[in-house]
Parts: structure tokens; C-alpha cells; sequence
């Protein structure tokens, strides 16, 4: 009743004052307000005082850390591309005519040079073997001429005429054997027939008809194309994984050939990258990731790219705990860092962090600079 009597008679003094409008008065009475508060904050702090001592359980902030470890980085740069290999390839034929004989199917194992199919010659070997005869005549009358001519026996010139006459039928059967093995379709190199395109007897034309598909699924390699900003890092003979998703088949390998070429409309430069494929699994145009190892480090720093915030200088910063007592409770102190290569989740911090520090997760969005915070787990940098 006190307490109110002295509130209403307050507050009836502080709208007496105002509805005076003296200025003097209001301005007594501001003073006095002012002169109060001042009374009023003083109590305060001394009774905030007093309960820190007598509180024995302080609110402090829990937050999880983690131990900043030096571990060996190796930064993969990831890429996509297709494979291929360099010996695929549809067989035209070269001469016009009814194909006569297919001597192979799908899957079958051939080698260079060996006969796949065969084209009508339209009598180019009837007209063969009479060249071979009149070849053989002129070659009987070339050499009975020599023998004479040798004796100083005869004319030079019936000599000459018999030597032009055998070159000449040379040549003529030499021609029509080059025409008639265009008839003939073979091996271009050894591998296996993909496809046969064009059945017997079917009727086909030079550059027009695709008769047969072979691929040889030795030489298989990855064309793909990296950014120029790491010309010097990607190089011949550089370590590489390549993961093929359909056949969730991951292989390790190196850069076969880097380009010496950057091509001025995307930045680029191409590099092939060797597949080996001794279970003949692998096809050509199967996609492919690649990972090339272009950074390494033996003793790196890495930390969850989530605790790094960013002041408003642009400058990265992360909490680390400092002066922790046998309670686990130290200040969260804001470290200034730089960083270096992404891989993942996961950051390499280059500048700002010692090994050991312990550097906190959890609770790192709520802490302050030089805030009191307990550590109640922590775990290893990865």
C-alpha cells in the first residue's frame, strides 16, 4: 500500500509538472527523474554482482569443438568426358556390285588384313587370267629376245619393243589386280566385328553403303576438356581415377597427352586419359567421371566449410577455444583465416589455425568474441 501510494504520488507529481508548463519546473523535474535512474542502475549492477557470486550455476554456452590435426590432402579436380578409342570404325566399299559373301558375324574375332566380304567383280577375274596369259607370252618373247640380244643376235629395236610390251602387260595385270582387290573387303586392323550393316547379296556403292563396323576395345582412352587455370597443375603422366557410373567400376590410371592447344571460345585445352580395359567391358561412348589429383599437401589443415563465417571486410573467421580450464570451459576467441582448395565439405585452411587448436562446431553461430563457452565434446579435424 505504501509502494502504491508513493507510485501514484509520483506519477501525480510528474503530470503536474508537465501540465504546468514551466519550463523551470519540468526541467527540476527531469533532473530528479535522471538523479533516480542513475540510483536505479547503480542497485542494479551491485545486485547483478552479488548474484554472480552466490550463482553457482552460470548459463554458459554449450558448443561441441574440433582439434585442428595435420593430414595429408590430396585436392581432386572432377571432371566429365566420354570414352572412346582411336580404332573404331565403319567399313565402305570401294567398288559397285552385288555383295556375293559375308564371311563374319557380330562378335567375331578378327585380324588385320583378314577377308570380312566379298563384292560381285562383274568378270574382273575372267579378264585377269587372260592378262596373265598374254603377261606370260610377252614374257617368253621379252626373254628369247634378251637371250639374242645378249648374242648381238637380232634388232635393239624388236629387243625394245618385246621389253615394252612385257612392262606394259605387267603393269595391265598389276592394275586389274589392285581393281578386283577392291572387291574384296578386309581387316583394316585387328579387333572385333560390332556390326554387320549389310547382308549378302544386297547390292551396294562406294561411300554410300556401310557394310561393317569393328572396333578394337584395346586402345580405349577419355578425351576431355579441362579449364586453363589449371594448365600447369594437369600434366602428362598426372594421377588419375576415372569411375564409370553404369558399371560403378572405379579405375586408376594417368594422363595419356595434354594438348598444346587453348581453345579461345570456352578457355579450355583437351586432355586423353588412358582406360585400360583388359575385361572388354568397357564400350566407347560410355560416360565417365574423371578426378585428377592437381594439388597435394602433407600436412594440411581441414576443416567443415559450415563453421567459416565472414565478417563484413570480406574476411573468413572461425571461433577457437582458448585458456580452457580443467572444466572444459575457456573463451571463444574469433580467428581470422585464409583458404585454400574445396574438396567436398571440407576446406584447407592456409593461414590462421595451429595443430591442436580446438576449433568449435556446434554453437559456433550463437558464440561472441571473448564469450565464456564449455567444451562438452570434441573430435579430430577431417
Amino acid at each position: 500500500m505504501v509502494v502504491s501510494a508513493c507510485g501514484n504520488k509520483e506519477e501525480k507529481s510528474f503530470e503536474k509538472a508537465l501540465e504546468s508548463n514551466d519550463l523551470t519546473k519540468i526541467r527540476q523535474k527531469r533532473t530528479e527523474l535522471v538523479s533516480q535512474q542513475e540510483n536505479i542502475n547503480s542497485k542494479i549492477k551491485e545486485l547483478d554482482t552479488k548474484i554472480s557470486k552466490l550463482d553457482t550455476v552460470k548459463k554458459i554456452p554449450l558448443v561441441t569443438t574440433i582439434q585442428a590435426i595435420e593430414e595429408n590432402f590430396e585436392h581432386q579436380l572432377e571432371l566429365q568426358g566420354n570414352i572412346t578409342t582411336q580404332q573404331v570404325l565403319t567399313i565402305y566399299p570401294e567398288y559397285s556390285g552385288i555383295l556375293t559373301e559375308v564371311y563374319v558375324n557380330e562378335g567375331d574375332q578378327v585380324k588385320k588384313g583378314q577377308l570380312l566380304a566379298k563384292i560381285d567383280d562383274g568378270g574382273l577375274g575372267s579378264q585377269l587370267a587372260k592378262l596373265k596369259i598374254q603377261e606370260e607370252l610377252a614374257k617368253t618373247t621379252y626373254e628369247r629376245q634378251k637371250r639374242l640380244w645378249d648374242q648381238n643376235i637380232g634388232s635393239e629395236i624388236t629387243f625394245l619393243q618385246a621389253e615394252s610390251n612385257y612392262k606394259a602387260q605387267q603393269k595391265a595385270v598389276s592394275q586389274l589386280q589392285q581393281q578386283i582387290g577392291k572387291t574384296q573387303i578386309r581387316a583394316p586392323f585387328t579387333g572385333t566385328i560390332d556390326d554387320v550393316i549389310t547382308e549378302q547379296g544386297n547390292v551396294v556403292s562406294p561411300g554410300q553403303s556401310p557394310l561393317i563396323r569393328i572396333v578394337n576395345l584395346d586402345n580405349m582412352y577419355i578425351e576431355t576438356n579441362v579449364p586453363e587455370r589449371y594448365i600447369e597443375s594437369v600434366t602428362k603422366g598426372k594421377k588419375t581415377e576415372v569411375f564409370i557410373p553404369v558399371l560403378n567400376k572405379t579405375i586408376e590410371t594417368k594422363i595419356k597427352q595434354v594438348a598444346n592447344y587453348v581453345d579461345p571460345s570456352n578457355r579450355t585445352f583437351k586432355v586423353e586419359i588412358d582406360v585400360p580395359n583388359k575385361e572388354k567391358n568397357i564400350k566407347p561412348n560410355l560416360t565417365a567421371k574423371v578426378r585428377i589429383n592437381d594439388y597435394s599437401s602433407e600436412k594440411a589443415i581441414l576443416i567443415p566449410q559450415s563453421i567459416i563465417s565472414e565478417n563484413a571486410n570480406g574476411e573468413q573467421y572461425v571461433y577457437v577455444v582458448k585458456n580452457a580450464n580443467d572444466k572444459n570451459i575457456g573463451n571463444a576467441n574469433r580467428t581470422i583465416i585464409e583458404t585454400g582448395k574445396i574438396q567436398g565439405d571440407v576446406v584447407e585452411v592456409t593461414k590462421g589455425l595451429q595443430k591442436d587448436d580446438l576449433i568449435i562446431n556446434e554453437g559456433a553461430r550463437s558464440v561472441k568474441d571473448g564469450q565464456s563457452v564449455e567444451m562438452i565434446s570434441y573430435e579430430e579435424s577431417k
